[in-house]
């Protein structure tokens, strides 16, 4: 199968100016290892039952042999064989003229015991699922990056993707996986086939703790139910207790798991100065890696979200969440949430490293696109008049204003909000 280029492939070329060793990270299912394979000369796979005894013999007694290899070396399932992070960390330190010799990906649910860390020497890179425009359902007319650079170039756009696609994509996810089903049905079965494995085995696996795979069942569960809301620990934790007795250690002991494991990926509160503190909600937002979980979760299919908006909504503000990290993965960019308790919000910030942010509201239909636009506008307003009273230290002013819809026609309203088709996205 040829291998369907990544947006994580720009930032791998970017740190490979720098750095000696790149170490893969993510969840599992999302391409790591194929990627990394693209790029070395030599794969030596720590899994391969062929040649696994004699790598770890070697690994193991004098693993600087291994790196004799050409390069750069893939070391795939590093964890199986620790010494590999330190020799690979020396040998950086001895030639840092050398630069992209050594790429280190493995599971998430094996747990990696390194005695130091590859700080300035093995560059972290996280993973995610394939976004829209990797997997095609986007057609990319409209760049993140370029929206940012030039506001006014956007003119309008027309997404090919239909509603039924964009639910199709957010049931079926963005794990690689599916490129070599035949059928609709045997690409579905790759996040239901994930969830499981998640809550039976990789929960207990990810740092050698036993752990009731019902209770992880439960708490995916209940993730699911409550994605994209601010339920807080209190309410999670009565959702399980419903059906399985857990104590608050307990649950934030799954939980941990669950962050290692890169499945729970809540968002965090941006909490602006236009507000009273007292005013402003800080709660994390609940949320997974790849909506497709959830929906494994729930157990249901496609055609259930023909009769159910209100729940099909948060899951497409997740499915928005992942790709605008994906999109903007090459500038550091990370995503927020504004929220107070007058009703204001803004369902993500998505913030750039050198301060530019993008205020934005998640709408399925363009029967609420006027809402969230009067959201966005007054958020601004409030960041106006607050910086008539802050002289010393105003807030930037947002550089961009987007409503992002599941609908196929985008364009630039009155008010300067951008309405665009998440079918339109890319980096």
């Amino acid at each position: 199968m040829q291998y369907k280029k990544r947006v994580i492939d720009e930032l791998i070329n970017l740190k490979t100016e720098v750095f000696g060793a790149i170490n893969i990270v993510g969840p599992k299912g999302t391409g790591k290892t194929t990627t990394a394979k693209q790029r070395s000369e030599t794969i030596l796979e720590f899994q391969n039952e062929d040649v696994r005894e004699n790598l770890l013999k070697i690994a193991n007694t004098m693993p600087s042999k291994l790196l004799l290899n050409k390069k750069p070396i893939l070391f795939d399932e590093w964890q199986d064989a620790p010494k590999i992070w330190g020799t690979v960390r020396t040998y950086c330190d001895n030639n840092p003229e050398e630069l992209g010799c050594f790429y280190l990906t493995g599971s998430s649910s094996k747990n990696g015991i390194i005695p130091h860390t590859g700080t300035l020497r093995i560059s972290k890179i996280t993973m995610y699922p394939m976004s829209l425009y990797e997997t095609g359902e986007s057609n990319g007319t409209v760049s993140i990056k370029q929206l940012f650079d030039n506001p006014n170039s956007f003119d309008g756009c027309v997404s090919n993707s239909t509603l039924d696609d964009i639910v199709y994509a957010l049931c079926r996810g963005g794990w690689p996986k599916y490129l070599i089903s035949k059928t609709k049905r045997g690409e579905l079965l790759v996040a239901k086939e994930l969830y499981e494995q998640t809550y039976s085995e990789d929960i207990s696996k990810v740092d050698d703790v036993k752990r009731n795979p019902t209770i992880g069942r439960l708490l995916l569960q209940s993730y699911a139910r409550n994605i994209c809301t601010l339920a807080d620990n209190k309410t999670i934790i009565q959702d399980v207790s419903a059906n399985h007795s857990i104590s608050e250690p307990t649950y934030f002991d799954y939980v941990e798991a669950l962050e290692k494991l890169y499945i729970i990926q809540d968002i965090e509160a941006w909490c602006p100065a236009i507000r009273s503190k007292s005013a402003i909600r800080s709660g994390k937002k609940r949320n997974l890696v790849d909506p497709s979980l959830a929906v494994a979760a729930l157990g249901v299919s496609p055609e259930y979200f023909n009769n159910d908006f209100k729940t099909l909504g948060f899951l497409f503000e997740s499915l928005c969440i992942r790709d605008l990290k994906i999109y903007t993965s090459v500038s550091d960019g990370h995503i927020s949430y504004y929220r107070d308790r007058y009703g204001l919000e803004a369902d993500g910030v998505l913030h750039l490293e050198d301060g530019r942010y993008a205020l934005i509201e998640f709408k399925l239909g363009e029967n609420e696109v006027e809402e969230g636009a009067k959201h966005l506008c007054e958020i601004e307003r409030l960041v106006k008049e607050y910086n008539k009273k802050e002289k010393q230290v105003p807030l930037r002013l947002p550089d961009l204003k987007i409503v992002i819809t599941a609908t196929q026609y985008g364009y630039r309203r009155e008010d300067g909000v951008l309405v665009i088709p998440i079918g339109c996205l890319k980096d």
